[in-house]
C-alpha cells in the first residue's frame, strides 16, 4: 500500500491540538496530506503544527497548519475555512474532533445551561462547520468525518449529556450523507476508550488511580485501550479508501459494546 495515499489533499480537524485530533493529524499528515489543524489552545496548536510539519519536511510530501479557532464562534469557523481556501485552493476532507466529556454525575445535578453550553460544543460547531465547509467539498467531492462515540448508541452511566450530544452527531451524520449524496460522503466515527488527556485526566482525578486505569483497559475484550494513532489511522482509511461508504457509523472500541456484561447492582 502506497503509504502516501492521501497526497496532495487538503484537510481540516478541529480540536487537533491533543488527544484523537492530534493522531488524525499525525496520521493525514504521514498520509502525504496538507492538514490544518485547529483548536482554542494556541501554545499546545501551534507546537503540534510544528512537529507535524518535520514530518511533511522529512518525507517531502504533506504540510502542518495550525489556525487558532474557538469551535464555538461562527466567525472563527468563517475564518478557518476561508483562510483554508486561500492558503491551499481546496478542502478535501473536514474532520469534527473537538468536543467535551463533562465529568459523570446524574442528571439531578447537570443544570439546563450546563447542557445548552455541551450541545453548542459537540453538536451546533459540527453543524457549523459542516455548512461553511459543504461548499469546497462539493467541489472536491470530499467527505467529512464527524467523531462521536460507542456511548452514542449505547448509553454511559452519569452521562446523560454526553451521550445525547453524540448520539445526535450519529443521527445527523445519516441525515447529511443522503443530502450530499453522491458528491461528498458523510461518515462517523465512534470511538470507545481511548487513551488521551481526558482520560488521563479522570484517572489523576480517581480515588484509586491504578484502578481506574485497569477498569478502563478491562472495559474492552482486547484488554486494553485504543491509541489516537488507532483512531487515526481509519480517519485516513474513510478518507482516502472508503470511497463507497457513507451514512455509517464506524465503531473503533476493541469490543466493548459485545458479550454480556455485569448490569445488576
Amino acid at each position: 500500500m502506497n503509504k502516501l495515499r492521501y497526497a496532495e489533499k487538503v484537510a481540516i480537524i478541529t480540536g487537533g491540538s491533543s488527544g484523537i485530533g492530534k493522531g488524525c493529524a499525525r496520521q493525514l499528515v504521514e498520509a502525504g496530506a496538507r492538514v490544518v489543524l485547529c483548536s482554542n489552545r494556541e501554545a499546545e496548536g501551534v507546537e503540534v503544527a510544528k512537529s507535524l510539519k518535520a514530518v511533511a519536511l522529512s518525507q517531502q510530501a504533506g504540510d502542518a497548519l495550525f489556525v487558532y479557532c474557538d469551535v464555538r464562534n461562527p466567525h472563527d469557523i468563517h475564518n478557518l475555512i476561508e483562510g483554508t481556501v486561500s492558503m491551499y485552493g481546496q478542502i478535501d476532507c473536514l474532520i469534527n474532533n473537538a468536543g467535551w466529556h463533562p465529568p459523570h454525575k446524574p442528571i439531578d445535578r447537570f443544570s439546563t445551561e450546563e447542557f445548552r453550553d455541551l450541545i453548542d460544543l459537540n453538536l451546533i460547531s459540527v453543524f457549523n462547520f459542516c455548512k461553511a465547509a459543504l461548499p469546497y467539498l462539493r467541489l472536491t467531492q470530499g467527505n467529512i468525518i464527524n467523531i462521536a462515540s460507542l456511548v452514542g448508541t449505547m448509553g454511559q452511566q452519569q452521562a446523560t449529556t454526553y451521550a445525547a450530544t453524540k448520539g445526535a452527531i450519529i443521527a445527523f451524520t445519516k441525515s447529511l450523507a443522503i443530502d450530499e449524496a453522491p458528491r461528498v460522503r458523510v461518515n462517523s466515527v465512534s470511538p470507545g476508550n481511548i487513551y488521551t488527556p481526558l482520560w488521563q485526566e479522570a484517572i489523576d482525578a480517581a480515588a484509586d488511580s491504578e484502578q481506574c486505569r485497569a477498569d478502563g483497559e478491562a472495559a474492552q475484550v482486547m484488554g486494553r485501550m485504543g491509541s489516537i494513532e488507532e483512531v487515526g489511522r481509519l480517519c485516513v482509511y474513510i478518507a482516502s479508501e472508503a470511497t463507497f461508504t457513507t451514512g455509517v457509523d464506524h465503531i473503533i472500541s476493541g469490543g466493548a459494546e459485545i458479550g454480556y456484561g455485569r448490569k445488576g447492582r
